[in-house]
């Protein structure tokens, strides 16, 4: 596939200016980068203002690209498909899906943005999942990342997958997410991920609640209310 635009979403990530350098250099082409905007929805609707191609790759602030990922073997998106994702390595319990993965999407889908907490579950028409790895999600940037990153995902898999997931399959990321693992920050993932499951239950009585996932604000005061100010900073 050729002549296709690149875009990374950053918000605060520490090593997102490293990380869109490398991107450049493995694709081999300018990414367009929007950083810091204030709502994931919002973001996403940005991304598909800027770019000039009706499909393009979508990365995160902490998607860490392979370099042997080729990119000019994918293949174009087919009718009806509105997003692919390719799988990432979660450094610290080893889980290897899409969450975090690099994205094939199309524009005009970004466009028509439905309601869903997992905010690109919302996207009309199917989303394919390719078996290839194309990088690592590097959530541990800091003891803050590391416990976001499995609060959020853990919420939402306690909640239900938005993408038709099975319960047994949920429930076994769940699993991998709270047992622990190697790498920096680890505990502070642990923890997110136990507390995101703990959320989860206790906001099945006020689904509203669940919005609350996509509100950086209110994630960075939850995480600074049970661990401190000082583990924000670290």
């Amino acid at each position: 596939m050729t002549g296709f635009d690149a875009v990374m979403l950053s918000y605060d990530e520490p090593l997102a200016d490293k990380l869109h350098a490398r991107l450049q250099r493995v694709l081999g082409l300018k990414v367009k980068r929007l950083h810091g905007v204030h709502g994931m929805r919002r973001a996403y609707r940005l991304a598909a203002e800027v770019v000039d191609a009706e499909q393009f790759l979508l990365a995160d602030g902490d998607f860490v690209i392979a370099t042997e990922f080729a990119v000019r073997d994918i293949a174009p998106l087919d009718e009806g498909v509105s997003m692919r994702v390719w799988r990432a390595v979660n450094p610290l319990n080893g889980l290897v899906y899409g969450y975090g993965g690099l994205k094939l999407i199309r524009r005009s889908a970004l466009r028509e943005l439905g309601d869903a907490v997992d905010v690109l579950a919302a996207l009309p028409g199917r989303a394919e999942f390719a078996a290839q790895v194309a990088g690592t999600t590097r959530i541990n940037q800091s003891p803050y990342h590391a416990w976001k990153a499995g609060f959020r995902e853990c919420a939402m898999l306690a909640r239900g997958s938005e993408y038709g997931m099975e319960e047994a399959e949920a429930a076994e990321r769940m699993a991998a997410w709270t047992a622990g693992g190697d790498g920096e920050f680890a505990p502070y993932a642990v923890a997110g991920a136990r507390e995101g499951i703990d959320f989860a239950r206790q906001a099945a009585r006020r689904p509203e609640e669940f919005g609350r996932l996509n509100d950086p604000g209110w994630l960075l005061d939850r995480f600074a209310a049970v661990h401190g100010d000082q583990a924000v900073a670290g």
